[in-house]
């Protein structure tokens, strides 16, 4: 059994796996999660300052389900979110759509099996070997 203390309140609970913090903090989480959802539905131009304001939610924390691309900005809000890789603004997540097909190229290239050499017959007509006299 692993126990933790939960980052937000502190009390002990079982951690299962994911974020460490307790069911309670989560589902709260959850709550705020939805509110900021419709509230950037309703006001599609919104900043994060904005939404953080309105809705009482830490901009990290807003930035993070962003990251995670839970949410997504219109393009023109100036949400401040950066290709990881190129530094080109993004709407959501970590990489830009080119950075993320160069990746996943790059993947798969590195996953491909290596080619088993080829046994090709000698093309001499006499195929034994021979030795030099010294």
């Amino acid at each position: 059994m692993n126990v933790k203390n939960c980052r937000k309140c502190g009390k002990v609970f079982n951690y299962i796996g994911g974020m460490p913090i307790c069911p309670q903090c989560r589902e709260e989480l959850e709550k705020k999660f939805d509110t900021v959802k419709e509230y950037i539905r309703e006001h599609r131009g919104a900043s994060v300052l904005e939404v953080s304001k309105e809705c009482e939610v830490e901009e990290a924390q807003i930035r993070q389900w962003v990251r995670e691309e839970r949410l997504e900005f219109d393009t023109g809000s100036g949400i401040g979110v950066v290709c990881e890789s190129c530094g080109v603004a993004i709407s959501s997540g970590r990489l830009c759509d080119k950075c993320k097909m160069n990746l996943v190229n790059g993947l798969n290239a590195a996953a491909k099996r290596p080619e088993a050499p080829s046994l090709k017959k000698p093309t001499r007509e006499n195929p034994r070997m021979r030795f030099l006299d010294k």
